[in-house]
């Protein structure tokens, strides 16, 4: 499909962005908002946003059609990867899950819209919630739903956005935008996508001097150098790195140990693993007749089985040099000890699997490497996560229902913000709080009428 030339992401290579230009786009995108936006009623964008995902589900959906077929090549995933991806967060983009998000962020849905009280009555003050004028997105470079929730969240708080996306992945958050556009020409009006290399000190200025609302999803050293160009006037919601790990207790190993298995593979291969809620590592008690040996091999076998369903496909060389070296390094210490186990694919880095009786937290380099640790019990994991205790956003949790909530309640206060089944990692739900915050409070501002 040929797209028009409706946004600054659509113009040709050759074309040159000037801060000129940034801030001609981002006052047209203000004043758009003033007429379209600012007035729409909740129920209106909640339809909307509900028709554009049952749209995104669709396999005759042209820009899903073209997602799946350029996706390969410009966002780096294989079409089965790329699928299963999305239909995961459009299936979340519902109207009932957006009301649920509204009453659970703002206590009544309708206060982005008017002055309301408690839903339950007797107060004598009402609230309105209100969103930025215009918010300046800063999207990662790995997976494609934080851009795309946080466009929707924009959306529903009547904020004019301009998406500013990282080099050579504009594909899945410029065919979203465009989906807007068509779902209503208005709506689209209010959006903005582009993109160009850091360091252009003067494009970035141009678009923070006119955001009243600035988010940045990437690592800690992108977050605080964005952190450092942004108006002290302008809101600013930084989200950097953190690492998510799985853990699976004896009693889930006992009773339904493949089932397990194929959950974890899931989150391993979810993203081929390169979101913040995929796991780096999964810890495994011991203690039970399924063995973390036992388990590592066993996830292996189902990793080798999805990639003939799922693959993950190629990879730039330097980030398969990134897995041969580490593999080679295991490989040498397998050889001399037996605390050290290695799996891996046939005549390719499609998968890796490293068992290691070393509790400590491992950064994977990703693409579907993921170590396996031992572990007595809940103790010594997080005595081995301690160095990343700070950083840890979620875990997925194999057990049975009672030890779940006591595990989940040890999780909590430890520091975990999100506790989820395995399987689930990379699915999280609509209104979940990213890094434990309010997803949709963090971007209005109150006014309290006090009758």
């Amino acid at each position: 499909m040929n797209m028009p030339n409706y946004f600054l992401a659509d113009l040709p290579p050759e074309a040159e962005l000037t801060a000129g230009l940034i801030t001609d786009a981002c006052q047209t995108l203000k004043r758009n908002r003033e007429r379209y936006l600012e007035n729409r009623t909740t129920d209106s964008l909640v339809g909307i946003l509900d028709a554009v995902g049952r749209d995104w589900l669709s396999d005759d959906f042209p820009f899903r059609k073209r997602a799946l077929e350029a996706g390969p090549s410009c966002a780096g995933f294989s079409r089965e990867v790329l699928a299963a991806g999305l239909d995961q967060f459009f299936k979340q983009l519902t109207a009932p899950n957006l009301d649920a998000l509204l009453r659970q962020e703002l206590g009544h849905p309708g206060r982005l819209d008017n002055f309301f009280a408690d839903e339950e009555g007797g107060s004598r003050r009402a609230a309105l919630a209100l969103g930025p004028q215009l918010l300046a997105h800063v999207a990662p470079g790995n997976v494609p739903n934080p851009v795309l929730m946080n466009m929707v969240l924009g959306l529903l708080v009547r904020s004019a956005q301009f998406v500013k996306c990282a080099s050579g992945q504009t594909l899945l958050p410029q065919l979203f935008t465009h989906s807007l556009y068509v779902a209503e020409h208005t709506l689209g009006a209010c959006l903005e996508i582009a993109t160009w290399k850091g360091g252009l000190d003067a494009l970035d200025a141009a678009l923070f001097a006119e955001a009243d609302g600035v988010v940045v999803v990437g690592s800690d050293e992108t977050v605080a150098a964005i952190r450092g160009k942004v108006p002290r006037t302008a809101r600013f919601l930084g989200y950097g790195t953190r690492v998510s790990f799985g853990y699976v207790t004896r009693e889930a190993l006992e009773h339904q140990a493949h089932a397990v298995v194929r959950r974890a593979a899931a989150d391993v291969s979810a993203w081929n693993q390169l979101g913040c809620l995929s796991p780096h590592v999964i810890y495994v008690e011991e203690g039970t007749r399924v063995s973390a040996d036992a388990f590592a091999s066993l996830l292996a076998a189902e990793l080798d089985a999805l990639e003939k369903t799922h693959p993950r496909g190629p990879l730039p060389v330097e980030e398969a040099a990134a897995i041969a070296r580490r593999r080679a390094f295991y490989e040498v210490r397998a050889a001399h000890s037996l605390e050290t186990k290695l799996w891996t694919s046939a005549d390719s880095t499609a998968w890796t699997v490293v068992l290691e009786s070393d509790s400590n937290f491992q950064i994977s380099c990703l693409n579907r490497f993921i170590y396996v640790k031992a572990v007595s019990g809940l103790t010594q994991a997080l005595h081995g996560l301690g160095a990343v205790q700070e950083n840890i956003s979620t875990v997925g949790l194999a057990a049975g229902s009672a030890q779940a909530a006591e595990l989940a309640r040890a999780f909590a206060r430890w520091g975990v913000k999100r506790i989820c089944p395995l399987g689930q990692m990379q699915n999280p739900p609509l209104g979940w709080r990213h890094d434990g915050r309010p997803p949709l409070g963090d971007l209005v501002r109150w006014s309290d009428w006090e009758k």
